[in-house]
């Protein structure tokens, strides 16, 4: 990797400062994505602000609304009951990211800052209709996520939490490359606060993003039946050596069919 200088802030007005002061320096959550790619020399920031030490973690239930530290693990997600008795699709998603490692190590704020295309994490907010808490404004999902690897967030811009509105159903699928564990094509479906929602992780070439047509369905109906009819076009989902974007496109509709199912 290129060399540079390592810092990791106190507090998250220090964080803020190095980032907002370097236009090259980069924020470091968990480093499952970064780390990979500073080793493989594809990135040459000057610094690196490791965000580890401002204490952004912990989950917290009330109101209506699960809210978690950006700085919180998967593993920890996965594993808390207050998720799994809110909103168990959501600590299903954390449970099946990566392998035992990354999940120790990832966080839900930098998998969500990184939006990588076949992430989890993006599907969940986007469907369940989450809100982005930054250490200056509240983003709404549908504002937060602009493109592949892509976001709303500015220069020195930090996530400090995530709120999930409780759903009253939802669920999460998706079809696995099997040594990545990324989602080839993700689906996560709810229905709760904020009305009816399918978001598609793994095949759009612009990254995550919401189905329309079967939300349409979805509306009157929310069972696998009424998607039956819905086709997913293919001309702009990725395709590659794991999947064709045809492929893709017909695994859209049978992975909704399976969350719909698991949501009851």
């Amino acid at each position: 990797m290129y060399d540079f200088t390592y810092q990791k802030p106190g507090s998250l007005a220090d964080a803020v400062a190095a980032l907002s002061g370097d236009a090259d320096a980069k924020a470091l959550a968990g480093g499952m994505t970064y780390i990979p790619v500073l080793k493989q020399r594809l990135a040459k920031p000057s610094a690196i602000i490791d965000l580890a030490g401002l204490g952004l973690t912990g989950i917290t239930v009330a109101g209506g609304t699960v809210t978690i530290g950006a700085m919180t693990k998967h593993a920890t997600v996965a594993g808390s009951a207050e998720v799994k008795a809110a909103i168990p699709a959501l600590a299903a998603l954390a449970g099946g990211i990566g392998d035992e490692a990354v999940r120790h190590r990832g966080t839900i704020g930098g998998s969500l800052a990184n939006n990588d295309p076949a992430a989890d994490y993006p599907a969940a907010a986007l469907a369940l209709g989450a809100t982005i808490k930054t250490n200056t404004r509240s983003i709404p999902a549908d504002e937060f996520f602009t493109g592949m690897f892509s976001t709303a967030l500015e220069q020195g811009e930090i996530i400090t939490a995530v709120e999930f509105p409780i759903p009253s159903k939802a669920a999460y699928e998706k079809f696995r490359n099997p040594a990545s564990r990324y989602a080839i094509v993700g689906v996560f479906v709810a229905q709760g606060p904020a009305g009816t929602r399918v978001a598609v992780t793994g095949a759009g070439q612009g990254g995550v993003f919401r189905h329309a047509a079967m939300e349409a369905a979805l509306a009157a109906d929310f069972s696998p039946a009424a998607i039956a009819g819905v086709k997913t076009a293919p001309d702009d989902l990725n395709g590659d050596i794991h999947a064709s974007s045809e492929y893709r496109a017909h695994l859209v509709g049978v992975i909704a069919k399976r969350a719909l199912a698991k949501a009851g």
